[in-house]
């Protein structure tokens, strides 16, 4: 990850609603831009803002269903953040990437996250 990323990654984040779209787009899965508008209560173009915000820092996926545009959390970037962060903030070895994914979670080939129903 280069400075600038890390920087762009930190500033969509460093904003509560964007905050809280990304978290629950990476805990719930992709969902279309409506459902997630009508969740936090944002008006269209507020929505339009936030998710646009944290597409450009590449937090996010979008593609298009229909009518509708499917927004999915990117949290093979969160854990290439961390890497970063540490060796270049922490004066720390760089992490092995994929040693920060739990078990039970997998990426796709777009970074997205995967999870396995155990139930």
């Amino acid at each position: 990850m280069e400075l600038s990323t890390a920087i762009a990654v930190l500033g969509a984040l460093a904003q509560e609603t964007r905050l809280q779209i990304f978290r629950h787009l990476a805990q719930a899965g992709p969902q279309p831009a409506g459902q997630v508008g009508e969740r936090f209560g944002l008006p269209l173009a507020t929505l339009s803002f936030h998710l646009k915000t944290l597409q450009q820092a590449g937090l996010l996926d979008c593609r298009r269903e229909g009518r509708q545009l499917i927004y999915g959390a990117r949290c093979d970037v969160i854990v290439e953040l961390m890497a970063y962060l540490t060796e270049h903030c922490c004066n720390l070895p760089a992490v092995d990437l994929a040693a920060c994914i739990p078990i039970e979670t997998k990426l796709d080939e777009t970074g997205q996250t995967v999870r396995e129903n155990n139930r």
